[in-house]
């Protein structure tokens, strides 16, 4: 399984756990992360899934996602 990361505005604790759950149900436990000691906030997964798939979780809590430049 590739290993992928995403830029995401996420800022805190409180914005990860907004998306905890879609990305728990999407993904599982265990296969993402993301690095709020980074200056740009990245999602890390253990999975092929597409920013596409990924996108609703984040837009429905007023959060955006995107491929890393």
């Amino acid at each position: 399984m590739a290993k992928q990361v995403f830029d995401t505005s996420l800022k805190c604790e409180g914005c990860v756990n907004s998306v905890r759950k879609g990305l728990n149900e999407l993904l599982g436990e265990e296969q993402w992360s993301v690095d709020l000691n980074a200056p740009v906030k990245t999602l890390e997964v253990s999975s092929d899934i597409k920013l596409e798939e990924l996108s609703p979780i984040f837009e429905r809590v007023g959060h955006s996602i995107k491929n890393q430049a």
